[in-house]
């Protein structure tokens, strides 16, 4: 998705001190599995190299039941420092109401969907 269209961006309350998690330990084959997929999302230009980050979160990799890896990460510490929004999500009903009387309704469900919306260009290179 063009940047143009739609892109995040990360409110951070700046008063909380940044936290570089304690590296985890992981198995020969989880870690091959890692610098795989961090190889393949730095050749797709889905992630890049962060110079000097001040969050550091851990990898952590779920084996998959087709016997493949995904990787997710563990942002806990970095949600713990994101304000909570003050409006609840909108009821279900409202949602498809609202649909009715369109002839046409998108879903962003391609491949890795979640790496699909970038970070907003202006945030991207802080630290």
């Amino acid at each position: 998705i063009d940047p143009g269209v739609a892109s995040h961006k990360l409110n951070l309350d700046r008063t909380v001190r940044p936290i570089v998690q304690k590296r985890r330990k992981m198995g020969s084959d989880c870690q091959k599995a890692l610098e795989e997929e961090v190889k393949k999302l730095i050749n797709n230009k889905f992630i890049k190299e962060a110079k000097y980050p001040t969050w550091v979160s851990n990898p952590v990799l779920v084996k998959k039941s087709n016997g493949l890896w995904r990787l997710c990460i563990d942002f806990s510490d970095l949600n713990k420092a994101c304000p909570k929004d003050s409006y609840s999500l909108p009821h279900i009903d409202y949602m498809v109401d609202a649909t009715s009387g369109h002839e046409l309704m998108s879903f962003m469900d391609a491949y890795s969907g979640y790496n699909q919306i970038p970070m907003d260009p202006e945030i991207q290179n802080t630290p």
